[in-house]
């Protein structure tokens, strides 16, 4: 914008200069056509001779400074009134919501860690639980079986008790029985070798010496 003005101003100046110069030469005697175009020539070159690359024109860096000052204050209240405030607000509302995340991130760990120690905790009480319920029951089976045991074996001595003394019993009859026979058998033998009758207690007595 500086650059438009200033080239602006400078192209003014240069066409004024030239129609000043052919004003000067319609003024001037019609008698003299050289010196009039050697004149037109001259002020000419000195008109693009003043003319300069507009940014560096001295005579527009007060316009242009000024301008450069309205510009740069305009930009700067522009991004202090409008982008800065813009983007601290959302600089701060994501600084909130990773806090917020941060902070319900740290609650859920917390919440976690207390489920798994509780979950440990009852682990533990039904390891426990499990271990004293099965010694209970191996302690009542082995109870059991020592009073299953020593009923068997209860039972079984009193049945050999009776056995003994039955077959105690079966052998004293079968010993008198044996005996009674003896002496039946030795009072006929006797008497068949004596050709008498014989004392039937000697007999029993002579047998109950030999049998012990």
């Amino acid at each position: 914008m500086f650059v438009s003005s200033a080239h602006a101003a400078s192209t003014t100046e240069t066409i004024v200069a030239q129609t000043d110069t052919h004003g000067a030469a319609g003024t001037a005697a019609p008698a003299a056509p050289d010196a009039h175009a050697t004149e037109t020539h001259t002020e000419t070159g000195v008109a693009h001779e003043k003319a300069v690359f507009p940014p560096f024109d001295t005579t527009h860096f007060a316009s242009q400074v000024l301008w450069l000052a309205l510009t740069f204050a305009a930009f700067y209240l522009f991004l202090s009134r409008v982008i800065l405030p813009r983007l601290g607000g959302i600089i701060e509302t994501r600084r909130d919501r990773i806090a917020t995340d941060l902070d319900q991130a740290a609650r859920m760990k917390q919440d976690s860690d207390e489920a798994l120690a509780a979950y440990e905790q009852e682990l533990a009480d039904a390891k426990k639980k499990a271990g004293s319920i099965a010694q209970t029951a191996q302690d009542e089976a082995k109870a059991k079986s020592d009073s299953e045991m020593a009923k068997i074996t209860a039972e079984l001595e009193q049945k050999l008790s009776e056995a003994e003394a039955s077959i105690a019993a079966i052998k004293d009859k079968a010993m008198k029985e044996v005996g009674t026979i003896a002496e039946d058998t030795a009072t006929e033998i006797v008497n068949k070798i004596i050709g008498g009758n014989v004392d039937k207690a000697s007999v029993s007595a002579a047998v109950k010496a030999v049998r012990g």
